[in-house]
């Protein structure tokens, strides 16, 4: 999602590097404040509604700030791209410090999982969502939506580092090249590759455009609705019904 510069972005964007002016640091904050409202937009998507999106919202506009604290103009990188790694980042970290799932989600998620793993020992095989559904007397979307927000928060817990503690002499410190593939992730990472891109393929025309607008494209929700002239719910649920599916397939994977 770029932003144009004009010449007064440009004079502010002097004042703000030379200065830390704050009228122009307010004008610059404004001007990007778009960025925030498509991120918080992005990944609210994945989040139950009892989230509060002002919430997203208020960690978004502090990752912008910190974007405009540490840009270095003098790098070969546009602001927006830079800004949007920053808002992106701190909507997470702000999700991961809170316990945002709720409780009765969790308690639908632990049925659903219970579920699953009781009907596939019965019939020997793979699922359908409407079979899960009818054993836990839930609607199929209630159940896409449990499960990906579920999905979703397992991503959030698996990406946090881990705590540093002063046990130090009990650690064996090493340097790793983060440019070199090690050989065993390369041949997981294709796999995996291999594996969502089959998947994709089973999906249906829609749910397959779907994906590529909003993943490869980055239109919001609400975009895609007026491109494929449907409501936002309904961009949702099928997005929530292909998310399922590609949930399915790399859990296969990686257990």
């Amino acid at each position: 999602m770029a932003v144009a510069a004009t010449s007064e972005e440009q004079l502010n964007w002097q004042k703000w590097m030379n200065s830390r002016d704050s009228d122009s640091g307010n004008y610059l904050m404004k001007k990007y404040l778009p960025l925030v409202s498509y991120h918080v937009q992005r990944i609210s998507v994945s989040l139950p509604k009892s989230v509060s999106r002002e919430e997203l919202r208020s960690s978004g506009m502090l990752g912008l700030y910190d974007a405009l604290e540490k840009f270095d103009q003098s790098r070969d990188l546009k602001f927006d791209t830079y800004a949007s790694f920053r808002i992106r980042g701190a909507i997470l970290d702000g999700l991961r410090k809170e316990d945002w799932l709720p409780r009765n989600t969790r308690d639908k998620a632990k049925k659903v999982d219970a579920a699953i793993e009781k009907l596939e020992q019965q019939k020997m095989g793979q699922v359908s969502i409407s079979e899960i559904a009818g054993e836990l007397n839930m609607t199929e979307d209630e159940v896409y939506t449990t499960m990906n927000e579920q999905f979703f928060a397992n991503i959030l817990s698996m990406d946090e580092q881990p705590l540093e503690t002063d046990e130090k002499e009990n650690h064996i410190f090493t340097l790793r090249d983060k440019k070199a593939e090690i050989p065993e992730e390369a041949v997981v990472k294709q796999e995996l590759m291999n594996e969502l891109a089959a998947t994709i393929e089973d999906l249906s025309e829609k749910e397959q455009l779907i994906i590529s607008l909003f993943y490869q494209e980055e239109l919001t929700l609400t975009e895609i609705g007026k491109v494929l002239n449907l409501s936002t719910s309904r961009i949702s649920q099928i997005h929530s019904k292909a998310l399922f599916k590609l949930r399915h397939s790399l859990e296969k994977i990686i257990h």
